[in-house]
């Protein structure tokens, strides 16, 4: 064996065995841990799925309940003081340099019962990757000793750092901190980039949040998910069914007749519909009233589009002071801001609603879009009426 191990390989080969090795612990995490089981978006083949849970056994220690329940609680607290990893909370160089700690703090008894069903209780999981979940990582500085030597020892720390900062510090750091939005949920979640490479499509981290039950997180045509990509490979494979993508939503053209089918659409497709507001109604308004308006307010009204149909919860005190001032400035911006936060409203009281008083507050809304006198709010009720469960031909 020697020096070098049994496999005696140049640096740079060794470089694209750790970046293989790596990449096979990403997918994963994010195949087999976040969307198989946290948010059960994918069916897996048991062989598949159990070959991904000895992998993360060798490579991270990870134990799938505890990883899948705080995650969980993360979805279902999140930007709360009970949200195990927030930076918005805890401060990104928190969450950045101590995630995986906050994972270990947040897997707590408590927790796991909670936020733990459905997971693996099997023989395996009890007696092995649970009860020695140490003894994985010890077994992988083993191996890559003995296959490399000495290089196996730099080799076996990237790899157990790797999940550690940039899955647990990366995306649930900078994730919830930097980045661009296509949808404005209700947390501070971000996309990183556009290219979900380095970290198996978990970069898109809004798209993530907004459609969490979704198998493929990209949403743009200009958006890579890899772990996506690798769910089609295994669905052609047979290894891999994923439940669904987006959310049931159709248009059809010339539909103009409001009922529940319209309100159970609208609602699926609620955070699509405001980005749709964003783009077709506020900022060509905004755009033509930046044209007529005095120089010191054309910076405001630049932004104004966007923080306009931000969740309020979001907006920083910056923010609400530039939103006021173009408010006050033009009657139009402020009638646009209060039909964007009555069409929210519709849906974040719908389950309080009856079947008619939800049909009936979304054709006041329409109704009341339509008499506005601004044609883009007046072409966007009539998108709204078309809504649809049912597929047109």
């Amino acid at each position: 064996m020697g020096f070098f191990g049994l496999l005696d390989l140049p640096v740079w080969q060794l470089i694209l065995v750790v970046l293989a090795l790596t990449h096979v612990t990403i997918v994963s995490v994010t195949i087999y841990l976040h969307r198989h089981s946290a948010h059960n978006a994918v069916d897996l083949h048991p062989a598949l799925a159990h070959f991904f849970r000895f992998w993360l056994w060798l490579t991270t220690g990870t134990v799938t309940k505890e990883w899948t329940a705080i995650h969980r609680k993360h979805h279902a607290t999140c930007e709360t003081e009970n949200d195990p990893h927030s930076p918005v909370v805890l401060g990104i160089n928190k969450v950045m340099w101590e995630g995986a700690e906050l994972y270990q703090a947040a897997a707590t008894p408590e927790t796991l019962e909670r936020f733990g069903q459905r997971t693996p209780e099997d023989w395996v999981e009890r007696n092995v990757y649970t009860r020695h979940r140490n003894v994985g990582i010890m077994l992988m500085a083993a191996i890559n000793l003995a296959l490399f030597g000495v290089h196996g020892i730099w080799m076996w720390a990237v790899q157990m750092i790797w999940i550690p900062f940039f899955a647990a510090g990366v995306i649930n750091g900078l994730g919830h901190f930097f980045g661009y939005r296509n949808f404005e949920c209700s947390d501070n979640a971000h996309n990183i980039v556009p290219w979900g490479i380095l970290v198996g499509g978990e970069e898109l981290h809004n798209n993530h949040h907004s459609y969490p039950n979704s198998a493929k997180l990209s949403r743009r045509w200009y958006e890579l998910d890899m772990g996506w990509v690798w769910i089609r490979l295994f669905q052609m494979l047979g290894l891999a069914h994923p439940k669904g993508i987006k959310p049931i939503a159709f248009l059809s053209p010339g539909k103009k007749q409001i009922d529940m089918d319209t309100i159970h659409a609208i609602a699926n497709n609620r955070l699509q519909i405001m980005r749709q507001y964003r783009k077709r109604v506020l900022e060509p308004v905004f755009r033509q009233q930046r044209k007529l308006v005095e120089d010191e307010f054309k910076p405001l009204y630049r932004k104004a589009g966007k923080l306009l149909s931000r969740d309020e919860g979001l907006l920083r005190p910056r923010d609400r002071q530039s939103i006021e001032a173009v408010l006050n400035e033009s009657a139009t911006a402020r009638l646009l801001h209060e039909k964007s936060l009555e069409l929210q409203r519709i849906w974040a009281r719908r389950s309080g609603l009856r079947p008619q008083e939800k049909i009936q507050a979304l054709l006041d809304w329409c109704h009341h879009a339509e008499q506005s006198g601004v044609q883009y709010l007046e072409e966007f009720a009539a998108t709204l009426r078309s809504y649809t469960l049912r597929p047109t031909n």
